[in-house]
Parts: structure tokens; C-alpha cells; sequence
């Protein structure tokens, strides 16, 4: 880990710990001390309350170094679940995961579509109900539903600045009516903030504590977290980085303005480009044949892609510039933050990464402007498709579990953690 030392805020030394503990995997109770700068006697009264209420377990001793063997704690992962909710004009998208974000079942359901706000969250409870009960995880281990969107959510104003195809949710108060649904206490954020968090809380960034997730599903955004708490901006709009201008003359954006990176490369533009060219549409199966019904955006996007895969010339050159409209992008995105690491997630990444993947890492290795001092890492992440479920739980986990605010200051020092166990207590 490079530069200053990292610190993150937690409301008490309870969240600290039992983020300390989350993020080193196992560590003991001098590990903890040495990370956090509590009090030996903190430390020992924090800890066993964490047992207690059965968050945390001993699990077997480290290994000598000198002394006596340390006692190594860890995650009760079964302890608590949360449900994360991904709801999209496509498809919604659900999963359930563990104390340590690890996803323990999932499922994909019909999107929201044109159907009225109410209808919707009626099936949504039930479709949560359904995840829950098919693990057979009892609702009082589940300490809630995230929800994310295209858009922010507030309780007081539905959703706001939607995309088309979602704007009769504008004034829905869609997190209180699931919370009324679900009897679950809700929490809710944008759907590419909710992939940065799940990156974060699921150990996929390593000690990269200030990053960005690229996203692109069926619009592009940005989650942006720095020391390891999410950036959301006065309106919980930052990280908009779909609707930064690449071309002054550019087609007008759903948004109001022209020339938008996701007007220009988004999925729906690639879809857009494709169908003016007969015989790319032709090729892709968009050209409309007999009988056949218009299909989402991403369904659409993902038949580009796999002619693109099939060897068609059109279909490949659509989404490579597609690919370097956003490499464009991510290199602003890295010279505002000056990011160490980039992840690049969301439904349309998943489906397309192959082919953005190495476009972005070339122009960030190219014209990065810090890059003389320090690279930019670029992957993609393993749980593409369903990161903004999982960051959906996330929020739950962190909201319910590991409560931030600004005062104490926690230094992420795991350096001095523990090797792996080498034995399993008794107890």
C-alpha cells in the first residue's frame, strides 16, 4: 500500500474492530491493538462483546514466534445476512450474502418495465421472500435489504434524474414502500456507487483503500471511495462520470446536455449504431424479423457482442469505439483522484469486458498523467454482473454493522497481522 497512511472513520470502536477483523481475514487481539491504536483493555472488553453477540469466533492459534501462540479471531460469517437488490428497467436482480459479503444464493427476475411502481414492489417482496426462504435463513438473522438503482434514491422524493425509460418512478417512494413490502429495514444508494462498496466490503480491492469502480449496465457511472467511505457528493450524484462531455457537438444526451460519454458509448448507443447498419443488425439478430418482439438494451448489447465474437468486423468496431470513448473517461476519472486501481463492473462489462479491458489499460499506461510516478491497475471485476446486488447487501452490512461517521480515525495498519492458523481451537 502506497502513500499517506490510510485511515477510515467508524462511529465507534465496535465498528472499528469489527472492520479491522473483516478486512484482515483473521487477526488477534495484539494484532488489533497494533491496527487500531486502542487500549489492550479496549480491545479485550470490544471483543468479547462481539463474541457474545456471535459476530466474531476464535479460530485456532498462530504460529510461534517465540512466545506463546496467539489466539486468532475472525468473522462468524453465518452469523447475519443481508439481501441486496438490484432494480433496473432490465431486470432486477437479487442476492443474499453473508457477514463477510460472500454471496450465498442469488437470482435474476423480470425488470421493472412499464408496470406500475406499486405492482412491482409487490412481486419484489415476494421474489425476496422466495431467496430467503429457499436457503433456509431465518428473517431474524437478515438485518436488511439494500436497494440500488439507475438513479439515487431519498425518502422523501422517489428517484430522482432517472433515465427514460424509468421516469414514472421519479416521485415513487420506492425504498419506504419495500420496507412496508418486506418488513426488512431498507437502505438505498445508485446502483455503481453500491459496486464500489461491494468491491470494498468483499475483499476485492486488497488494501486499496481509495478507488473507483467503472460501471456500465445500461448507463455508465462511477463509485468513488476514499479511505474506504463512499463518496456520494451533496446530492448523491458524484461520480457521474457518464455524463462528463467528450464532444462539445455531440448527440444530445438524455440528460439535457451533448456530447455525454454514455451518449457516445454507452450501451445504447452501440445498440443505436448497430441497428442503422442493415447488415450488422442483420448478422446480430436486431433487424426485427417477422414476428419478433423489441428486447431490452442489454439483451440487444449482448447480441453485438457475441457477433462481435463470432469474427463480424461491424460488430467489433462498434464496441472498441465504444471502448475507447470510455477509456477516455476512466483516465479522467484517474487524473481528478489520482486512483492507484480501477475496477471495471456492471452487466454490460460482464458481457463485453474482453473487449474494454485491455482499451482501458492501454490509455491509462499511456496517458495517465501521474503515471512517472505510480501505475494505474485496471481489472475487471469477478462479480461483474451482479455487483450492484452485492454492494446493495453491502450497504446493509456496513449501515448495520460497521457504522461510519467523521471523528475517529482509524489507521488501516494490518501489516503486522498473523500467519494463517495452524490449528483449530477446541472451543
Amino acid at each position: 500500500m502506497s502513500g499517506p497512511a490510510r485511515a477510515t472513520a467508524h462511529a465507534s470502536s465496535r465498528a472499528a474492530v469489527l472492520d479491522v477483523i473483516r478486512a484482515a481475514g483473521t487477526i488477534s487481539r495484539v494484532g488489533l491493538i497494533n491496527a487500531t491504536g486502542f487500549t489492550g483493555a479496549t480491545i479485550s472488553t470490544v471483543v468479547r462483546r462481539l463474541i457474545d453477540d456471535g459476530l466474531v469466533v476464535e479460530t485456532g492459534r498462530a504460529e510461534s514466534t517465540g512466545g506463546k501462540r496467539r489466539v486468532l479471531l475472525q468473522l462468524n460469517q453465518s452469523s447475519r445476512y443481508a439481501v441486496g437488490v438490484h432494480l433496473d428497467h432490465a431486470g432486477i436482480t437479487y442476492v443474499l450474502t453473508n457477514l463477510g459479503g460472500s454471496v450465498v444464493a442469488r437470482m435474476s427476475r423480470a425488470g421493472a418495465g412499464a408496470e406500475d411502481p406499486p405492482a412491482v414492489v409487490e412481486r419484489m417482496a415476494g421474489e425476496v421472500g422466495a431467496l430467503v426462504e429457499g436457503v433456509g435463513v431465518g428473517r431474524e438473522r437478515v438485518l436488511g435489504l439494500g436497494l440500488v438503482s439507475p438513479g439515487p434514491l431519498t425518502p422523501t422524493s422517489g428517484m430522482r434524474l432517472t433515465p427514460p425509460l424509468m421516469r414514472h418512478w421519479e416521485d415513487f417512494p420506492l425504498d419506504r414502500a419495500l420496507q412496508e413490502a418486506t418488513g426488512l429495514p431498507v437502505v438505498s444508494d445508485n446502483d455503481a456507487t453500491a459496486a464500489a462498496l461491494g468491491e470494498h466490503w468483499s475483499g476485492g480491492v486488497g488494501a486499496s483503500a481509495t478507488f473507483a469502480a467503472l460501471y456500465m449496465g445500461t448507463g455508465i457511472g462511477a463509485g468513488l471511495l476514499v479511505d474506504g467511505m463512499a463518496y456520494r457528493g451533496a446530492s448523491g450524484n458524484a461520480g457521474e462520470i457518464g455524463h462528463s462531455c467528450l464532444a462539445v457537438d455531440g448527440p444530445r444526451c438524455w440528460c439535457g446536455a451533448r456530447g455525454c460519454v454514455e451518449a457516445l458509448a454507452g450501451p445504447s448507443a452501440v445498440v443505436a449504431a448497430a441497428r442503422a447498419d442493415r447488415a450488422l443488425a442483420r448478422a446480430a439478430g436486431l433487424d426485427g424479423g417477422s414476428g419478433r418482439r423489441r428486447s431490452s438494451v442489454t439483451a440487444d448489447f449482448a447480441a453485438v457482442t457475441r457477433a462481435a465474437r463470432r469474427g463480424e468486423p461491424g460488430a467489433r468496431a462498434l464496441l472498441e469505439r465504444s471502448a475507447r470513448y470510455l477509456a477516455v473517461a476512466a483516465r479522467t476519472l484517474a487524473n481528478i483522484m489520482d486512483l492507484e486501481l480501477l475496477v471495471l463492473t456492471g452487466p454490460s462489462l460482464a458481457i463485453a469486458g474482453s473487449v474494454y479491458l485491455p482499451v482501458v489499460r492501454e490509455e491509462l499506461d499511456r496517458a495517465f498523467f501521474s503515471r512517472a510516478a505510480h501505475p494505474v491497475a485496471v481489472r475487471l471485476s469477478r462479480s461483474a454482473a451482479t455487483a450492484p446486488a452485492i454492494g446493495a447487501a453491502a450497504l446493509v452490512l456496513q449501515s448495520e454493522l460497521v457504522p461510519l461517521r467523521q471523528g475517529l480515525r482509524l489507521p488501516e495498519n494490518l501489516a503486522d497481522s498473523e500467519p494463517a492458523p495452524v490449528e483449530r481451537s477446541s472451543a
